[in-house]
């Protein structure tokens, strides 16, 4: 456990060290490189990695280098790709009349002083059931295939010369509470211009959206080191137009104000700089931001949550996916009971054939149809006759 958090440590300061343009001296000779380059894909800074390593290529095994260099070629390509492949893709939309909301915004990749560094995150779009058939069928047209598949909620295509999208029909948060105030947030979008149905969000309801979301994925254990990192840049970007009295009362509407105040604050002590003095003062305790990191960085194979809105948030997820099991189990039921049925149905129109097929076999029937029952008793005794000769 210790060498885990040693290692999600280590892939922080080469991130930082990255974004801040500045020395951090890291002890690349102790890091496992397979279990870091995994770390980092994960975490979907990879590419950043690539660039920190490039004044220690020796300590850095060959295979292992690659896949990091693998990553960072990625990200040229797809800067080169994103504007044009996204202009395509929401132009068709627009032509088509299909109304949708854009939930992340792409310009977020110019918050990076370094555009190579910027991931290459696949566009979130939502819709409703309706809709979301629809631009899946033209995004097919255009070339897109599925690549997974989000149970319940929607899927990502892509295409190799293009960039991910990721259709939702359903807003990916399992709780009844969260995914209202979620769909509350969306109630704020506007037209993108110069399209006519799609829209986005402004930037204080986007940057609203992005700390929920953290804030939901800290309690499952998939928040990442980029949302953590794009947090602190969207937040240094548009404090100006962030009303934070507005901000932290929405929060507080999910219960979860104090948790992502503490995820917001990590993203700064992790990635910001001495001229972010944001958090001016410091809480007295900074153990609590040690559990935060801990599980973070571990995926939660270190968990020492103390947080009680993480720990609600999290009873409340974990009763959410009990009933879905409950449900699954239910259906299940249900589907083997109904197999089970016609099965049982076409054994016995097996033994039993309908009139039309027995009088195809004995004529006789068609003039006394009432000798069914007796024939159906001697086609039975043929059959039995047969197997026992073999």
């Amino acid at each position: 456990m210790n060498q885990l958090l040693f290692e999600g440590r280590s892939l922080v300061g080469i991130v930082s060290s990255v974004i801040r343009q500045d020395n951090l001296r890291v002890a690349y000779s102790r890091l496992d490189w397979e279990r870091m380059y995994r770390l980092a894909d994960f975490h979907k800074v990879a590419n950043i990695v690539y660039i920190g390593l490039l004044g220690y290529r020796e300590t850095v095994p060959d295979k292992w280098r690659d896949r990091f260099f693998k990553r960072y070629q990625e990200s040229l390509l797809f800067s080169e790709n994103c504007d044009d492949s996204l202009k395509e893709v929401l132009t068709w939309l627009d032509m088509r009349e299909i109304s949708c909301t854009i939930l992340t915004s792409e310009a977020v990749r110019g918050l990076y002083k370094i555009s190579e560094t910027a991931e290459n995150s696949p566009v979130h779009i939502f819709l409703d059931e309706e809709k979301y058939y629809l631009a899946k069928g033209y995004l097919i047209d255009l070339g897109y295939e599925v690549d997974e598949t989000y149970k319940d909620v929607g899927e990502r295509l892509g295409k190799v010369s293009g960039i991910s999208i990721v259709l939702y029909r359903k807003l990916p948060f399992k709780t009844t509470k969260y995914s209202k105030c979620m769909v509350k947030i969306l109630e704020s979008a506007q037209i993108k211009e110069p399209y006519q149905y799609i829209w986005t969000l402004p930037e204080e309801s986007e940057f609203l959206y992005r700390m929920a979301g953290a804030a939901y994925r800290y309690t499952t254990d998939e928040l990442t080191l980029r949302e953590v990192l794009e947090l602190m840049l969207c937040h240094k970007a548009w404090k100006e137009q962030i009303d934070d009295e507005m901000l932290w009362k929405r929060l507080e509407e999910f219960k979860v104000d104090g948790l992502a105040e503490k995820i917001l604050r990590i993203s700064y002590m992790w990635f910001g700089d001495k001229t972010d003095n944001y958090f001016i003062e410091h809480p007295d305790d900074m153990s609590i931001y040690d559990v935060l990191e801990e599980r973070l960085l571990t995926r939660g194979l270190i968990k020492r949550e103390k947080d009680e809105q993480a720990l609600k948030l999290q009873k409340l997820i974990e009763k959410e996916i009990e009933k879905e099991k409950k449900k699954e189990g239910i259906d299940l039921k249900k589907e083997r009971r109904q197999k089970y049925i016609e099965d049982f149905k076409r054994k016995m129109k097996w033994v039993f054939p309908d009139y039309h097929y027995m009088s195809s076999i004995y004529p006789t029937l068609e003039k006394i149809p009432v000798l069914l029952p007796l024939y159906w008793l001697v086609r039975g005794i043929r059959l039995l006759w047969r197997s026992i000769l073999g």
